[in-house]
């Protein structure tokens, strides 16, 4: 325990630190301040929302040493399942790969799909963060987490060519942006996106829009403070405000997380990474509601008021989360595998586990009576 005397020592310390650095906390209100005139009031919109959401890796992990099966799905708020298979950091990425392909070479997945829309035959060749092991080295068990985030996409991107009923907003879990596709892949797949949408309204005269909503955003978590000072999006009604890209790349460790397609035509490098236009979103009509940040897919930035109006109409009854989307909510609880379901996948693993064993099964069978965790006790 800390002594008076330190305390009070650390507390002029904390104090000059402080005190030294309020140049900083002036320069972010100056940055935010031109906002508050940029602000603008949301209209509440009719539209079909729908979301889609994969499992969370941390909560679907079904786990038995030395085994480590993890499930990739996704599902959406309407509760269809797009997707649903189990694989582990040690199955070899050849096979994973052939996997997503009939004998013939046309696709059998949604991934397979977005790998031929983007001419690749592998995932080596479709991300550069999973890589095969080799050398005498295991593979990274990141790569797992890699291979969810592609399912997803890909699962949107298949998505986007069904027939909808009537104009529907998408609603994906995390802003529009991505670091582990190889070379200009998502560019291109955005490009793809963009003409799937396009072909939406030819076609069927439907609108369909896209949006990204994320929980946290290092441009909200640098300027919170600056924003309530300057009174930002402090209004009694549902607002928004567009956040320019230069701010956006101050909060970012690397600037091209902000980097636009406009960049490529002023000399600057192409942009491979960010697929939306952000804006910071306050969907309650206090002025303290939490705001929250909001990709715009880029080619619909300018349909920022009516996609937003139709996000608010979706957020009005969101529970057990206020003023955030109910369609995602749903598909959070959808996607989450819990309580009788998690209890049954468990003892698939036993299952297969016993059945490799063979005469050791009885093994098996005494060790899961066994006390994983005795030091537990010392809670009862």
């Amino acid at each position: 325990m800390i002594d008076p005397a330190t305390q009070r020592d650390l507390k002029e310390a904390i104090s000059e630190c402080i005190e030294a650095d309020r140049a900083v906390l002036d320069a972010l209100r100056a940055e935010i301040r031109p906002l508050k005139g940029e602000t603008r009031r949301i209209q509440p919109r009719v539209t079909t929302s729908i979301s889609l959401v994969a499992t969370d890796g941390g909560n679907n992990q079904l786990q038995f040493d030395p085994f480590l099966i993890q499930l990739i799905r996704v599902v959406d708020s309407s509760n269809n399942q797009h997707c649903l298979e189990a694989i582990s950091p040690t199955t070899p990425i050849d096979r994973l790969s052939a996997r997503q392909f009939k004998a013939n070479g046309e696709p059998a997945t949604a991934l397979g799909e977005m790998m031929a829309a983007l001419g690749v035959d592998t995932l080596p060749k479709l991300s550069h963060m999973i890589r095969p092991a080799g050398n005498g080295k295991s593979a990274s068990p990141s790569w797992v987490q890699v291979y969810r985030e592609l399912v997803e996409w890909a699962v949107l991107f298949s998505v986007l060519k069904k027939d909808f009923g009537t104009d529907t907003l998408i609603v994906c879990d995390g802003l529009l942006r991505s670091k582990v596709f190889a070379a200009d892949l998502f560019l291109r797949l955005r490009r793809a996106m963009e003409a799937r949408i396009n072909q939406q309204w030819e076609r069927n005269r439907r609108r369909i829009y896209l949006v990204g909503v994320a929980k946290h955003s290092k441009v909200l978590i640098r300027y919170r403070l600056a924003m309530a000072l300057e009174g930002v999006m402090e209004a009694d009604y549902p607002c928004y405000v567009e956040v320019p890209r230069e701010i956006e790349a101050k909060a970012y460790v690397w600037p091209e997380f902000a980097r636009d397609d406009e960049s490529s035509q002023d000399g600057g490098e192409v942009n491979k990474f960010v697929g939306g236009k952000m804006f910071l979103v306050k969907f309650g009509s206090h002025r303290r509601d939490p705001v929250w940040p909001v990709d715009i897919f880029t080619p619909q930035a300018n349909d920022a008021a009516t996609i937003l109006g139709s996000l608010l109409a979706d957020t009005i009854n969101g529970f057990p989360v206020p003023h955030y989307p109910r369609c995602l909510q749903k598909a959070h609880e959808n996607a989450a595998l819990v309580d009788f379901d998690f209890d049954v996948l468990q003892d698939y693993i036993y299952e297969g586990v016993r059945g490799t064993l063979g005469a050791q099964a009885e093994t098996l069978d005494a060790f899961q009576l066994q006390d994983g965790d005795p030091a537990q006790r010392r809670y009862g």
